[in-house]
């Protein structure tokens, strides 16, 4: 069987990364990567040589730093491309996934959705998805549509299918859920939004660090991902949208370096993507995040992400079994969830659960996971969830559930 066969070795050492020690030099062990990744030391070194000996400003000095720090900034860009198989042109360069989703919302959807238009949504979005599209909503006079997801914890794509119209000008779906870790088919999902002529935006937040990507497989018309979820820096993060979208989108922030000339009587714009990157752009976090690429694939190895993903998924089998054999516990999502374990248990508050757990050096998310609309389906106010990365090993797995056992006996 599949389930018997070892995944592909991953070639990243928990040593690697800093923020896995505690301050006695104890292993740390670390379940919370699909909140943010902790990162490999060649991160911290190359984000510290670009705010140090390498530092200048970019597209503007004449002298020679300037210029090797362009060329660096612009090969950051083209590094993101590869990883996502895209074009540079493709790439805006943002502060995180949320930004970028506010960018599609305010210039694209500003130009493209009015009054009577609708928007779909799903049920098991996280607030950066709902909310941009509320503030549009409101401005101009949309609705939103929320597509259910199925008992397992999957968007339903067949009631997506059933419930769009020509009225939906776009569908904003999850990737990967970042509470249940369910994998939307996007290329069905990008089917569906597509024959009713309206444009599919993927939340890439939680696919972007464990699964090979290219866009045009994907089908899909916007992607968003997060740097620090990548092993990189916080500060930044990527929209991707194909190269005509791009290119018929009005800017939405005004400033340096995304205009063509300034005149009081009139402003002309840059091409894309620099006409959607104002201001001083995020330097040093685009070098960094370059270097988290460039560790993250080479820790992948010969399999590439497909073999990260084996891994990952092998850790959520093992932890899913684990705790399937406690009666108090209720496992959340399908159990080919990628990367991520939510679960609930009997009588103690994920916030109990997780205070207990940090004492036994174990770091778990719990909460509402910014998806309070999942949780209200789900009938609870929080879950606690174990998410894997490419650090994570079975010493995690064995540590999550000494914890655990201590929970039980504290509660009786």
């Amino acid at each position: 069987m599949q389930a018997n066969i070892a995944p592909p070795r991953v070639d990243a050492d928990w040593t690697d990364f800093p923020g896995l020690y505690t301050p006695e030099g104890e292993r740390w062990h670390y379940l919370d990567t699909a909140a943010t990744a902790q990162k490999p030391q060649t991160v911290i070194d190359a984000m510290s040589r670009a705010l140090g000996m390498d530092y200048a400003t970019v597209h503007r000095g004449v002298y020679s730093r300037s210029a090797q720090m362009t060329l660096g900034f612009e090969a950051a860009r083209k590094r993101v491309a590869d990883f996502i198989g895209g074009k540079e042109d493709e790439v805006v360069f943002v502060r995180g996934a949320t930004e970028g989703i506010n960018l599609v919302a305010q210039s694209w959807g500003g130009a493209n959705i009015g009054a009577g238009d609708r928007i779909m949504l799903s049920q098991l979005e996280h607030h950066s998805n709902i909310v941009p599209w509320q503030l549009l909503a409101k401005r101009v006079g949309a609705e939103i549509d929320v597509c259910p997801i199925t008992e397992d914890g999957e968007i339903d794509l067949d009631a997506l299918e059933a419930m769009l119209t020509p009225h939906h000008k776009i569908v904003a779906l999850a990737h990967v859920s970042n509470v249940l870790g369910s994998v939307l088919s996007a290329k069905r999902a990008a089917a569906a939004a597509h024959a009713v002529g309206a444009k599919l935006l993927l939340d890439g937040c939680q696919s972007a660090p464990r699964m090979r990507l290219a866009m045009d497989e994907l089908g899909c018309d916007f992607f968003v991902m997060s740097g620090h979820k990548l092993y990189g820096p916080t500060g930044i993060g990527v929209l991707w949208a194909r190269e005509d979208i791009l290119a018929e989108m009005p800017p939405w922030q005004g400033g340096g370096a995304m205009i063509d000339q300034v005149a009081f009587e009139k402003t002309t714009y840059a091409p894309a993507p620099q006409r959607f990157e104002a201001g001083t752009p995020m330097i040093t976090e685009a070098i960094a995040l370059h270097a988290a690429l460039d560790y993250l694939e080479a820790a992948a190895g010969e399999a590439g992400m497909a073999g990260l993903y084996a891994h990952e998924n092998s850790l959520v089998r093992q932890t899913r079994e684990e705790l399937s054999r406690i009666n108090s516990i209720r496992l959340l999502g399908p159990e080919s969830s990628a990367g991520i374990v939510s679960f609930v248990m009997e009588g103690v508050h994920p916030h109990d659960l997780g205070t207990i757990l940090d004492e036994e050096n174990v770091a778990i998310r719990a909460g509402h996971h910014c998806a309070q609309p999942l949780m209200e389906h789900l009938g609870i106010p929080a879950t606690a969830r174990a998410s894997f990365g490419i650090y994570s090993d079975d010493s995690d797995i064995v540590a999550l559930m000494r914890g655990i056992e201590r929970t039980q006996k504290i509660f009786g």
